[in-house]
């Protein structure tokens, strides 16, 4: 297995937030996680699924033969 273990600053700059977000994904265990120690990585794995899981698809809408009404 080779997948790459990130820090808690690594995966909150990959997320482009604080590094508070990722820790309270943490807590909640919202995502999966390692403890080394006293220290907690990220797979880079389960980051990849997180933000998968967390994708929002735009909704297509047909669009109308006629306009809006006045």
């Amino acid at each position: 297995m080779s997948d790459l273990l990130l820090t808690v600053e690594q995966a909150a700059e990959r997320l482009g937030t604080t590094t508070r977000f990722p820790r309270r994904l943490i807590a909640e265990r919202r995502i999966a996680f390692v403890k080394v120690g006293r220290h907690v990585r990220i797979a880079e794995s389960a980051l990849d699924a997180y933000i998968d899981g967390n994708t929002v698809q735009p909704i297509r809408r047909r669009r109308s033969r006629y306009g809006r009404a006045a």
